[in-house]
């Protein structure tokens, strides 16, 4: 989980800098693949390891947040599912990332833990896509109140 927060960090950092040299960055290079290969090399590393890279790399998104360029914010980067988007959509992307995650790692923080802010944010986006990711007649029964909650697609 902790390289797989790193790697994300190492994702926003990417794309932000291309955005500041005006280029379209993928998310990860090699795609999904790519992605997975990345997390894969540095999930064994030690405690100290995965933790120091987390801090490292999350503090260098700050930074890199901080100082980018107004103009660059429109520029737009390729998300991991190919979709254009502007740099503009990070800081919330990673602000889910790092909070889901963060109630993944089992220390504690949960997602009653998350503020409502994000929740407030982040919920439209998933309830627009939710009928695409079961079938529609049994999210309605549902939400009527007259049938079982329907199996959902993973995100």
């Amino acid at each position: 989980m902790l390289t797989h927060l790193a790697r994300n960090a190492d994702s926003v950092l990417r794309r932000l800098d291309g955005a500041a040299r005006g280029e379209i960055v993928d998310q990860y290079p090699g795609g999904v693949a790519g992605r997975h290969g990345e997390i894969e090399a540095g999930a064994s590393r030690l405690a100290h390891e995965l933790v120091l890279d987390v801090v490292t790399t999350s503090t260098a998104v700050d930074d890199a947040f901080a100082s980018l360029p107004s103009a660059s914010w429109k520029q737009l980067s390729r998300s991991l599912s190919g979709d254009e988007q502007p740099v503009g959509a990070l800081p919330v992307g990673r602000w889910r990332e790092v909070e889901v995650h963060m109630a993944d790692l089992g220390l504690g923080y949960t997602p009653n833990d998350w503020s409502i802010e994000l929740v407030t944010r982040w919920l439209p986006d998933l309830l627009d896509e939710l009928p695409s990711r079961t079938d529609a007649r049994s999210l309605t029964a549902w939400l009527l109140r007259r049938g079982a909650p329907p199996a959902v697609d993973p995100y």
